[in-house]
């Protein structure tokens, strides 16, 4: 397998009772220091109710991002797909690519919010149903294939693309897949990228994560395509500090209302987090396999434990939450790509072995070093004597 790589899922996910104006600006920023602190990749979701998942187009999010940073890589995570007509999906995906040469991701997902499809006269089995149907069309278009094709909701005729992709041959393109096996059957029917949301979040989360990647495999060898586990993608839950007990002070901030975003608003019953008080909330995280509340080592431990449970992915990706206040999220980010990372990526592990070898010959180099000093002294009293 290539290289671990790291990432943000940002839903994003505020309190409603704050600005959205403010709210999104801080997601752009979020971004910018993701790209300076070296993440690989960032995902943007679509959401469309509820209050506090305020992105509705992460398309024009990203051409915003896109503008702002150099390396990351900028996915929509996820695009609804069976909301919108899989034409302008395509289009606007293509036209992204060119914008962002070749820094973007198509995430595609069926939409998570009941009240999303609600208004649009769609129930959840009418969304999960068109998926497919939507996916293959948008899989077609982009392969530059003409396509004549009534879906429940839109009309295509001779339908097609009237640009290339800039990326070679295309852009990756990862299903959502929760606690279900229908996001990892569809990227391996496809020969998909597979993006595990959600499946650490439920009591019987670990069974479905340890599956995702079997059911790839199966519906990959039914369908002639190939899937590899470095376009997996997991995704967990992380606020690091320098202490437990600071990382426990700093959560005290908005985790309750997190929690209480999942266990009252949302109909989403895939994110069953449980707890009733601040601590009971932070021990849910921490004992639950959910994520870690903690320090460097903790996330270190966790991620191990992720990889032995899936016998290892391609990338991790943070869910971003405003469990902490702005600062303390900051630094968490940071601390994360300071001592997680390249703990993960083996960047660490040449340096601290030239340590320890400087720390092996050190004693033997220092009376060679003040000899070569005492030498120079004696040559130079020397010369002086003979003067």
């Amino acid at each position: 397998m290539s290289k671990l790589r790291f990432g943000v899922v940002q839903t994003p996910l505020h309190s409603a009772k704050v600005s959205p104006t403010l709210a999104i600006q801080q997601d752009l920023e979020l971004i910018e220091l993701l790209d300076g602190l070296g993440y690989d990749e960032a995902w943007i979701g679509e959401h469309h109710s509820g209050g506090s998942e305020i992105i509705g187009s992460p398309e024009i999010f990203i051409a915003a991002a896109a503008e702002r940073t150099k390396r990351i890589k900028l996915g929509t995570g996820v695009t609804s797909v069976s909301y919108h007509n899989p034409l302008w999906v395509a289009e606007r995906m293509v036209q992204l690519d060119h914008q962002t040469r070749g820094r973007v991701m198509l995430g595609v997902g069926p939409g998570s919010l009941p009240t999303d499809s609600a208004m649009l006269g769609l129930t959840p089995t009418d969304t999960r149903e068109q998926l497919s149907l939507n996916v293959d069309i948008i899989v077609r278009l982009l392969r530059g294939e003409v396509v004549t094709e009534k879906t429940p909701t839109h009309n295509l005729v001779n339908a097609q693309l009237q640009l290339a992709p800039f990326s070679d041959p295309l852009f990756d393109i990862v299903a959502a897949g929760v606690a279900s096996p229908t996001g990892a059957r569809l990227a391996g029917t496809h020969g998909f990228g597979l993006f595990s949301i959600g499946a650490t979040l439920t009591a019987d989360g670990f069974n479905a994560l340890a599956s995702h990647f079997g059911i790839m495999e199966e519906r990959a060898k039914a369908h002639g395509q190939t899937v590899n586990r470095d376009k997996w993608r997991v995704v967990t839950l992380f606020h690091i500090a320098a202490t437990k007990e600071q990382a426990y002070r700093d959560v005290e901030y908005g985790i309750e209302e997190w929690f209480r975003y999942f266990q009252q608003v949302a109909a989403f019953p895939q994110m069953d987090v449980r707890g009733n008080n601040v601590r009971e909330m932070i021990d849910f995280i921490n004992d639950e396999g959910v994520g870690v509340i903690g320090t460097p080592d903790d996330a270190l431990a966790h991620i191990a434990k992720l990889q032995r449970q899936t016998s290892g992915f391609g990338a991790l990706l943070l869910f971003a939450h405003d469990w902490a206040n702005r600062q303390a999220s900051s630094a968490s980010y940071e601390m994360f790509a300071r001592y997680v990372i390249p703990a993960l990526t083996g960047q660490l592990q040449p340096s601290l072995d030239a340590k320890t070898r400087a720390a092996e010959t050190r004693d033997d180099l220092t009376v060679q070093h003040l000899s070569a000093i005492q030498h120079m002294k004696d040559k130079y009293d020397a010369e002086l004597a003979a003067k």
